[in-house]
């Protein structure tokens, strides 16, 4: 009997997941903070055949050093902590798991609606026993969200379930892409338009789009003082595509009128951040994702992809 493939896991997987796994695998489990340990990962790569991550780095040093491995499976979208072509040299398969769309859009309507509303902020008034008849609310006062216009920057699959949503706010839509969705903007539907318009012309923008050489700071001074000084904001997309110095000088300075953040330049967010001073920004720690229904659907999709490799077969969702 020949021996069975070993995998390396080191995300929270389903325990039907699981065991569909072992049954193909040998399987070690290891915490994520373990392979964010450089030397503990150069360490332990090379006696895997396959891998399951959520963001851990496998630069090219790492691929190197992993001589069995046939797979790394993202449990996740983004796979720019993954250096493709090194992979693709190697002969390893790298996938992901593109069943976060709904998960990630609402959050991203509810980072929207929060800034837009002051939520935090009147929370924290009424846990801290500040409201008595006497209390100025007016601190509180937000804007509307329905009728208003909506840019989303990215109209891929989160980008289109974000439209969606503002369609049933009863929002103009706008979008920029570098590819055109002609259908979609028959079907709702919405205005394609260059990025600079849709800048000047959005009261709320909303970021989907991955992170690349293109992307990396996407939306910097130039961009943020192009917007309305009342705009919102909202990145659910990943940190480097916004400029964050610029971004802390924009709410400081009032260029735009809030912010609602779950991914940063550096993660964790460091404690001497600026923007952790500032009352007008929503944050959220990199969570848009962070649903039990998501992580299930996730889960299934990362051992799918496994397995199927694993025996020679051709991944669902390559990169």
């Amino acid at each position: 009997m020949s021996e069975k493939p070993r995998v390396l896991v080191g995300v929270a997987l389903h325990e039907d997941d699981m065991k569909r796994l072992q049954e193909v695998a040998e399987v070690d489990i290891v915490k994520d903070s373990v392979l964010w340990n450089r030397e503990r990962l150069l360490g332990l790569v090379g006696d895997y055949d396959g891998v399951i991550i959520a963001v851990p780095p496998f630069d090219g040093e790492v691929i190197a050093k992993a001589r069995r491995l046939k797979i790394i499976s993202r449990r996740g979208v983004g796979y720019d902590n993954v250096d493709v072509r090194a992979a693709k040299e190697r002969g390893i398969a790298v996938t992901i798991t593109p069943a976060n769309a709904v998960t990630v859009a609402d959050m991203a309507f509810a980072l929207l609606l929060t800034a837009a509303r002051r939520v935090i902020q009147a929370h924290s008034f009424v846990k801290n026993r500040q409201w008595k008849p006497s209390a100025d609310r007016d601190a509180f006062l937000g804007v509307d969200v329905g009728g208003k216009t909506l840019g989303i920057i990215g109209l891929g699959r989160v980008g289109s379930l974000v439209a969606k949503r503002g369609k049933g706010f009863d929002m103009k839509v706008l979008y920029y892409d570098v590819i055109r969705n002609t259908k979609l903007e028959t079907e709702l539907p919405v205005q394609y338009c260059p990025l600079k318009q849709l800048l000047a012309e959005a009261d709320f923008v909303s970021l989907h789009v991955f992170l690349s050489a293109e992307t990396k700071g996407l939306i910097g001074e130039e961009e943020l003082r192009i917007m309305k000084k009342q705009a919102i904001l909202v990145n659910t997309s990943r940190g480097p595509v916004i400029d964050e110095k610029a971004l802390y000088r924009a709410l400081k300075e009032n260029w735009i009128a809030f912010s609602g953040l779950d991914v940063f330049e550096d993660e964790p967010i460091k404690p001497d951040n600026p923007l952790l001073d500032l009352e007008n920004v929503v944050l959220t720690p990199h969570i848009a994702g962070t649903t039990e229904e998501c992580r299930r659907r996730c889960s299934m999709l990362a051992v799918e992809n496994t397995i199927r490799v694993l025996k020679g077969e051709p991944p669902l969702h390559p990169v």
